[in-house]
């Protein structure tokens, strides 16, 4: 890595899964014109040939070859697994060579890259870029996918600070506004705001699917019903992932959700429009709020 013209260039730069986030990502390294080569690791073929195609990527590596030519390293895959990733490129992994991730969970990554990767885990920051879409795989991928967007990090005791500032900058580079928290915070607060939101989307589409008269119901659906559902059409491997690793924080919020869907149920049972009317209030006040945020 070098600085040009006060622009740091990331050299070579692989990304592991060029899904939406992976390929969206070559696509915006290269619109900054911070990287020499940008290297691609997929599982399918077909979308290693896609995100080729699309300039997201200019060549097509294993994770052996990742491990020892790459310069940075972004782990774009479900988070269940990064402990296999890590285990593959750990014995050559270069001294040289940053890791950094996208993963939706902390916790369980964090984890896995200290067992694993032992002393080298302080080549690991790890990252969480919000940013995506209910499509996936390259096809959907765009270059603006970050811009703006909030990419969170959360440094490891083990990382020094002109590392954690390097892969600052990688994320800024591509328009996110970063911003630093502990993993704990992180796996707490995005069970909240994301995670659970994701389970309730599945919920109600299996609700719905598995009712008698599906055909009928689906007939008539409106705009309500699709932007609710909308990201029930994403990735099922990696929402099934995150649900098991961020496991004790989504039943957390599931169990206060729950607690407060059945208060809702009570107050409907017992006619008690006054109290729904405040209840409803309250919410729609608080989405208001959100937008001058």
């Amino acid at each position: 890595m070098t600085v040009m013209n006060s622009k740091v260039n990331y050299g070579t730069v692989t990304i592991v899964g060029v899904g939406l986030i992976g390929a969206s990502l070559g696509l915006a390294l290269k619109q900054a014109g911070v990287v020499n080569t940008v290297l691609g690791v997929g599982r399918s073929t077909a979308n290693t040939e896609r995100a080729l195609k699309m300039g997201a990527i200019d060549q097509v590596v294993d994770l052996v070859g990742a491990a020892k030519q790459s310069d940075v390293i972004v782990l774009c895959v479900p988070v269940a697994q990064m402990r296999a990733a890590f285990e593959i490129m750990e014995p050559h992994l270069q001294p040289r060579t940053m890791l950094t991730d996208a993963g939706s969970t902390k916790g369980d990554v964090i984890l896995a890259a200290k067992e694993i990767l032992g002393k080298k885990a302080c080549q690991f920051v790890p990252a969480h870029p919000i940013a995506g879409g209910a499509q996936h795989g390259a096809n959907a991928a765009k270059a603006d996918l970050f811009q703006d967007k909030q990419t969170i990090i959360c440094p490891l005791q083990e990382n020094s600070l002109q590392d954690t500032d390097l892969i600052e900058g990688f994320w800024r580079s591509v328009g996110a506004r970063v911003k630093k928290i502990s993993c704990v915070q992180h796996d707490a607060i995005y069970a909240a705001v994301s995670h659970l939101p994701h389970i309730l989307s599945y919920a109600l589409m299996v609700s719905i699917i598995n009712s008698e008269d599906v055909d009928q119901k689906l007939e008539h659906i409106g705009a309500g019903f699709k932007d609710f559902t909308r990201i029930a059409a994403s990735s099922p491997e990696m929402w099934r992932d995150i649900c098991l690793g961020n496991r004790t924080s989504i039943l957390k919020e599931l169990d206060q959700y729950l607690l407060v869907v059945g208060h809702m149920r009570q107050l409907i049972a017992e006619n008690d429009g006054a109290a729904i009317e405040k209840l409803f209030k309250k919410a729609s006040q608080a989405r208001q709020d959100l937008d001058t945020l």
